[in-house]
């Protein structure tokens, strides 16, 4: 981030008003963030802790409170700061202690904006940003189920944000249509890929051939890949049944992600390509540490998802590197897969579609791979980019601050 011109700044506090005056000089705020834990690699954890590198690399204060995890330690390698609270509870009792926990952060650290990306920490942070008088901003990652009334009631807490951002147009017109967030309170920044580490030059032979010997892959032998963890709407089961119907047994099929405890439907996945007659051809492996060599690796990268992706990170980092993409035609696909041009787009749940397109894309010439490659790679890096993620959300911290103050 330019720190000239990327920067958060508001007027010294009380305390500081001596030391801040005669330096001549405004100071950089301080951003609290509320997640429920940092424990996974998911799109609202990862871009807490991207959002916290680029306020810290902007001049500013990064805070994070949630319930911890794994990636903590990322926070502390990018200057930020995490505060354990039990934020991820949805218990009532400890949302509503929550308040007064977020807001004796909120006046110790002085915090100058509170964000919120997910339901049960949004609740308890409004009350704690309100009490306190400061900004509140919310991200809407997903549609939510909207089930019943309570659950309407549940989810509306991520539209109570002075401003509200939203991962793709489709969940902006989402919150419109079923929440009617006003037009000028919505603003929209798609997920950012990371394009240091989603780049060819920076992904070494090595690695690859690593994850080849890993998981067993013949030279020479076409790869198709669905990543995604193993739940239903992501459409494992449709990739599996196209894969009957594409009828080629020289292919290499893999489902790459983890059953995060659904043992049952690992096992209907199984089952399914046993009794289809794909065990040779298709294979279910665990969660992907090395996601870019992955990529690598694969000739075609799927995304099966039989419900709208709120975004699709899998299909936007595939088309970082080069990769020929197939997406469903709904959600944020729509955005990401320029039709023909980038990737291709098939109906939802069709598997005689997904299975025909398949066959098209794997029977692209090398030139043809080439310049679709080249495609990709411009689009991403011109609309889907991690700086510009983090551009844009400084940018809507700037502007709820400003709103506040009339500056």
């Amino acid at each position: 981030m330019n720190a000239d011109t990327d920067h958060i700044t508001r007027t010294g506090r009380p305390e500081e008003q001596d030391r801040v005056a005669s330096a001549d000089a405004s100071r950089f705020a301080t951003v609290l963030q509320v997640v429920p834990a940092l424990g996974g690699s998911g799109g609202v954890e990862r871009g807490t802790v991207e959002i916290a590198s680029a306020v810290t690399a902007a001049g500013g204060r990064a805070i994070v409170a949630s319930a911890g995890g794994a990636m903590v330690h990322e926070l502390a390698r990018h200057g930020a700061e995490h505060v354990e609270l039990p934020v991820h509870s949805k218990n009532p009792v400890v949302m509503w202690n929550n308040i007064a926990r977020l807001r004796e952060l909120i006046r110790s650290e002085q915090i100058d904006i509170v964000h919120a990306r997910s339901r049960a920490p949004a609740w308890s942070a409004l009350y704690a940003a309100k009490a306190c008088r400061v900004p509140f901003v919310t991200t809407f990652h997903g549609t939510y189920s909207r089930g019943n009334w309570f659950k309407r009631a549940y989810n509306s807490v991520m539209t109570k944000g002075e401003r509200v951002i939203c991962i793709s147009d489709f969940i902006a017109g989402h919150v419109r249509r079923y929440y009617g967030v006003p037009i000028d309170r919505i603003r929209v920044i798609h997920r950012g890929v990371d394009l240091m580490r989603f780049d060819q030059a920076n992904i070494s032979a090595e690695r690859v051939i690593a994850l080849a010997n890993e998981w067993r892959v013949a030279d020479g032998r076409p790869v198709v890949m669905l990543p995604g963890r193993l739940t239903r709407w992501k459409g494992q089961t449709v990739f599996i049944e196209a894969i009957a119907k594409l009828a080629r047994k020289d292919i290499l099929c893999l489902l790459v992600g983890s059953d995060q405890g659904r043992d049952d439907y690992r096992a209907e996945l199984e089952a399914s390509v046993v009794r289809h007659g794909l065990g040779e051809v298709v294979r279910v492996v665990d969660h992907c540490n090395d996601m870019p060599a992955a990529y690598m690796l694969t000739d075609v990268v799927v995304s099966a998802s039989t419900d709208p992706e709120a975004f699709g990170r899998v299909i936007a980092e595939a088309q970082a590197l080069g990769r020929p993409v197939i997406a469903t035609d709904h959600g944020g696909a729509k955005e990401t897969v320029v039709e023909n041009q980038t990737g291709w787009l098939v109906p939802p749940g069709d598997a005689d579609a997904l299975a025909e397109t398949m066959g098209r894309v794997l029977a692209l010439s090398a030139e043809e791979r080439n310049q679709l490659s080249k495609r990709a790679i411009a689009q991403v890096r011109e609309r889907f980019s991690k700086d510009a993620m983090c551009r844009l959300t400084l940018e809507v911290y700037n502007e709820a601050l400003a709103a506040r103050t009339g500056s």
